[in-house]
C-alpha cells in the first residue's frame, strides 16, 4: 500500500531498498526505518519535536504514567475491527509499538515528520514488526483507499488527507485533550486556564464525509516526583507559552498532584 513520495507510485519494498517504477529510490535505515520525506515536503530544516521533547517524552510514557490511554486505544482498534493502521505523528513510538497486540493484531505503520522521533522508535522497538516511517501527514505515501485506520494522538490533523487514505468504511482515532487535561499544572503556568474543547474537531470531519461513531473520556491521576514533572513539562507545549519564571517555579515541586484527561473520538468514512 505504500507509494513514492515523488512521484506518487507504487513502491517495491525489498530489505534493503524500496524502489518505484520512476526509479526513486529509499534506502532502509541500519536502525529499521525509512526516510519518504522529500525536502521540498518540509517547512523547516529540522520539523516536528525536538530531541528533548522526545526523550522527555519516551521516559515519562515509559513510566506508565499514561498506560490508561494507551489501553483505551488498544481497545478503540480492536471495536474498529482493524487490520492496518497508521499512527500519524507517532513520535518515539511508545504507544503505537503495542497496537499489534491489539485485538484481531493489525500491521502497522508509525509515522512521524521529525526524523529523531522515529530513530528512536525504530531503535527501540524494532522487534515489533512495525513499518517505521519519517514522512508527512500532509501527503501520506499511502495508496487511495488502503487503510483500514488511522490513529491521531495529539497531532495535527489533515482530515481531507485521511480521507483519501482510508478504504471506505475506515476510520479515524483522534486523542485529544479533554476539557480538564491537566488542569493543576496548567494553573501552575497560566494566570487563567481554558478548558480545552475536543469537540470542535466533529464539525470539519463531518464536513470531510466522516461520522462520528464513538466517543470515550479517560482519566489518569497523577502524583509526580521533580523528575516526572520535569519530563512531562518538557513534553506538553504548555510551557512555551508560560512565562519563564512561572515554569522555574513550578520545576521546584518535588511532589505534583494532577489529573490527565483524554477525549477519543472514532470516526468513520
Amino acid at each position: 500500500m505504500l507509494i513514492c513520495p515523488l512521484c506518487r507510485q507504487m513502491l517495491d519494498c525489498q530489505p534493503k531498498v524500496w524502489r518505484c517504477a520512476a526509479g526513486h529510490c529509499f534506502d532502509v535505515a541500519r536502525d529499521g526505518y525509512v526516510n519518504l520525506l522529500p525536502v521540498q515536503h518540509k517547512h523547516s530544516t529540522d520539523p516536528g519535536d525536538s530531541a528533548e521533547s522526545l526523550a522527555a517524552r519516551r521516559a515519562f510514557l515509559e513510566a506508565g504514567h499514561y498506560a490508561p490511554l494507551r489501553d483505551a486505544v488498544l481497545a478503540q482498534i480492536g471495536a474498529a475491527g482493524a487490520r492496518s493502521v497508521l499512527d500519524l505523528g507517532c513520535g518515539e513510538g511508545w504507544y503505537t509499538q503495542a497496537f499489534p497486540q491489539a485485538p484481531g493484531a493489525p500491521a502497522v505503520i508509525g509515522l512521524d515528520i521529525a526524523k529523531p522521533g522515529i530513530q528512536l522508535a525504530a531503535r527501540r522497538h524494532r522487534s515489533a514488526g512495525i513499518t517505521w516511517l519519517v514522512a508527512s501527514g500532509a501527503a501520506l505515501p499511502v495508496a487511495d483507499g488502503t487503510l483500514d485506520l488511522i490513529t491521531c494522538l495529539f497531532t495535527q490533523l489533515h482530515v481531507a488527507e485521511m480521507h483519501r487514505a482510508l478504504r471506505p468504511g475506515g476510520q479515524v482515532l483522534v486523542v485529544t485533550p479533554a476539557p480538564t487535561h491537566l488542569w493543576s499544572l496548567r494553573a501552575g503556568l497560566f494566570d487563567e486556564v481554558r478548558a480545552h474543547e475536543p469537540d470542535k474537531f466533529v464539525d470539519g470531519f463531518i464536513a470531510a464525509g466522516f461520522t462520528l461513531l464513538a466517543q470515550q473520556q479517560v482519566e489518569a491521576s497523577l502524583r509526580l516526583d521533580n523528575t516526572a514533572l520535569r519530563q512531562l513539562l518538557a513534553m506538553t507545549p504548555y510551557v512555551w507559552k508560560a512565562r519563564p519564571e512561572r515554569r522555574a517555579a513550578l520545576e521546584q515541586q518535588t511532589d505534583f498532584e494532577t489529573t490527565a484527561a483524554f477525549a477519543l473520538l472514532r470516526f468513520g468514512r
